[in-house]
């Protein structure tokens, strides 16, 4: 299921089209509400959150662009709701960033799913499944691999999703490698959810740090992950996020608001 048809289905008719991507916007606990039916009813989605980071990418890889279209995508970030409210005259109705929408989602879960963790380093993906299992303790958590497996490996790593079949399959690889291994190898006989979640598992697992609830607040997470990783992160924030509102500002200006529900250039 992807974005279009999950809103003909579930009666959500509000998108906002950020450089050609829809993202879906909707409050918290519609969210919440709707990721729970989605695996009440067995409908396969693919689900993914869109910040300015990813829609960069987006913008010149397009084989990463065309595999979001078979996504569910969610709203992540400061970035993408000035472009929101640079293009649609409001923000987003929540942020629901993969970190903490996630978790939230599995401790509001009350029926008991089976959830499994695939990426990162294994001792990360050990530690978050031990975190994940004392937040939402109604759910099994199940540690498939660590994102660091080879060709050869794949096909049993497969064979292990399917026999498993989990109601929820978090792929925890970075952007783009998860979402195009998600939509290259993942389909309903693996999984009912498969959730693309960038460094979830390193943040539950504490090997990386989350900034203070107060600069969260303030919507200024990405500053101080900027200040934690300058080396790795500096081109993703200071190159990126101007660039993110140039190409923003560029689309309002040659193209306007895009029609609710368009997929757009």
């Amino acid at each position: 299921m992807n974005m279009h048809t999950a809103r003909a289905a579930f009666g959500f008719d509000t998108l906002k089209t950020i450089l050609g991507i829809p993202v879906l916007a909707i409050r918290w606990d519609e969210a919440i509400a709707l990721l729970t039916r989605l695996i009440d009813e067995r409908r396969f989605t693919k689900v993914s959150f869109l910040n300015a980071h990813n829609a960069n990418l987006a913008c010149t890889d397009p084989v990463f662009a065309e595999a979001l279209e078979n996504f569910l995508i969610l709203p992540d970030g400061v970035g993408v709701d000035m472009a929101a409210k640079l293009l649609y005259g409001a923000p987003f109705p929540s942020n629901l960033n993969g970190t903490d929408f996630i978790p939230a989602f599995l401790q509001a879960s009350s029926h008991p799913l089976t959830v499994a963790l695939l990426g990162t380093t294994r001792a990360n993906a050990e530690a978050a499944c031990a975190k994940l299992s004392t937040l939402a303790m109604q759910h099994n958590f199940v540690v498939i691999h660590d994102g660091f497996f080879s060709a050869a490996e794949e096909p049993a790593i497969l064979e292990r999703i399917a026999r498993l079949r989990p109601d929820v399959l978090l792929v925890a690889m970075g952007v783009p490698r998860q979402e195009l291994w998600i939509e290259r190898h993942i389909d309903s006989r693996h999984c009912a959810l498969p959730v693309a979640v960038g460094a979830l598992l390193d943040f539950m697992s504490g090997s990386v740090p989350r900034a203070p609830l107060w600069l969260r607040r303030l919507r200024l997470e990405w500053l101080f992950r900027l200040w934690i990783e300058p080396g790795r992160l500096w081109r993703r924030y200071i190159v990126g996020n101007p660039l993110f509102l140039w190409r923003v500002v560029k689309q309002k200006l040659s193209l306007g608001p895009r029609p609710l529900g368009a997929r757009g250039e």
